[in-house]
């Protein structure tokens, strides 16, 4: 089951940020750094690779205790025996993931704004990832979220927010205190040549 503290910090994976490093080995130094959650997300391979893929990280993040979220793929998420899924707003309907997949595995849903937040807790998401708070280098025509919005939709659902979208160590003590029980970053953790520094610096400001 998914713990407030699992979203603290919450890393999301990116071939292009690791450069030819080992994906296993990135994540796990991540996970000493700091990180609490790691979501594996790789949109142009097939299902084979990505269930193969899981597999292995879940390996490295079962013995830290550290939940494994697949990222759209809830089929595959679930064949691996992956904690859960995060679903954008695009994706399969959260509540149809539910009754297929049970109470204990975790769902997390993307929103923009207060009534999809609404939405997706109704449906049954167990947390929500809200952005972009900034400029994403990994998502260049994401929806900006204000710091506001983001404000309003932590105080109107019951569920754990993480914030999402162009977070680095340089611009995010600009959204603490916005209600969200923590942040999801990609490149902030991943591309830096010291994966393990990056998380404990981020850590550390959270």
């Amino acid at each position: 089951m998914l713990n407030k503290k699992h979203l603290r910090l919450y890393a999301i994976t990116d071939r292009d940020c690791l450069h030819g490093r080992d994906l296993a080995e990135q994540v796990e130094l991540a996970i000493l750094g700091g990180v609490t959650c790691i979501q594996l997300r790789e949109k142009y391979i097939s299902d084979d690779e990505l269930l193969e893929k899981a597999k292995s990280l879940l390996k490295v993040c079962r013995p830290y205790g550290v939940p494994l979220i697949i990222n759209d793929n809830w089929q595959v998420a679930l064949r691996s025996e992956a904690d859960g899924v995060h679903v954008g707003i695009e994706d399969a309907p959260v509540a149809d993931i539910r009754k297929i997949a049970g109470e204990d595995f975790i769902i997390g849903a993307t929103a923009k704004t207060v009534s999809q937040a609404q939405f997706a807790e109704a449906s049954g998401a167990d947390y929500l990832g809200v952005g972009a708070v900034f400029p994403s280098p990994t998502k260049k025509n994401a929806v900006r979220i204000t710091p506001d919005i983001l404000r309003e939709i932590c105080s109107g659902v019951n569920i754990p927010v993480c914030a999402i979208g162009g977070i680095t160590k340089d611009n995010v003590r600009e959204i603490l205190g916005c209600g969200q029980a923590g942040i999801a970053v990609v490149s902030a953790v991943f591309a830096p040549d010291d994966v393990k520094a990056a998380a404990e610096e981020l850590a550390a400001m959270l």
